[in-house]
């Protein structure tokens, strides 16, 4: 990441733990910005409460329990206008560029290099993904998680099956990754303390 070229910065968000209802308005405000030219690439580097959420094609019928009973589990439901099928995010996945949740990126791949599940329109993408860690599997047990039946879902730490590093070195690790594929040169990090006014101010939108 440091070689020739052009300086390209991603500026990379460290917030913690944020409501996905408050995510998913900062990061449609940032995505705004992005294009006004206020803010520059960036990603945000999250975790959320126990929260399920459906894409816009409303499939119900794959969560496995009733609506009414998610309070007691200690989780949300959101519905949203992503792509995909139900799904679960919790502590310890770190979503880095947003599946309902985080960054907004202007061009900078080819068409043939940029990964096929990022979709690009008028040259600005705002994506999400989440990588579990050691999040609570059982609840994934009350969903068909995206429409996928007879398939188990797992983690880093199962997978694994030694010693992880802290959460604060995989969060590192995936931001330096990403900006390794999107071909950016420098990551500047900021903390929660640098973005509290912006993550407030989002999340009082209407």
């Amino acid at each position: 990441m440091s070689g020739g070229g052009a300086r390209r910065v991603l500026e990379a968000w460290r917030l913690g733990v944020v409501k996905y209802g408050d995510a998913l308005k900062l990061q449609e405000r940032l995505v705004a910005d992005r294009r006004a030219g206020r803010v520059p690439d960036l990603v945000l580097s999250l975790q959320h409460p126990p929260t399920y959420t459906f894409g816009k094609r409303r499939t119900d019928h794959n969560l496995l329990v009733p609506e009414s009973s998610l309070g007691a589990l200690g989780a949300e439901l959101h519905r949203t206008e992503r792509g995909g099928d139900v799904t679960f995010h919790g502590p310890r996945p770190t979503p880095s560029s947003r599946s309902g949740t985080s960054a907004s990126a202007r061009g900078g791949t080819s068409r043939g290099s940029r990964p096929p599940w990022s979709r690009i329109s008028s040259g600005f993408t705002s994506h999400g993904l989440a990588f579990n860690i050691d999040p609570n599997l059982g609840y994934f047990k009350h969903i068909v998680p995206c429409g996928i039946a007879n398939k188990d879902v797992t983690s880093l730490r199962q997978e694994a099956k030694v010693e992880l590093p802290p959460d604060e070195v995989i969060h590192h690790q995936l931001v330096q990754s990403l900006a390794k594929t999107f071909r950016f040169s420098h990551v500047e990090v900021k903390d929660d303390s640098e973005c509290t006014e912006m993550v407030y101010s989002a999340a009082a939108q209407q």
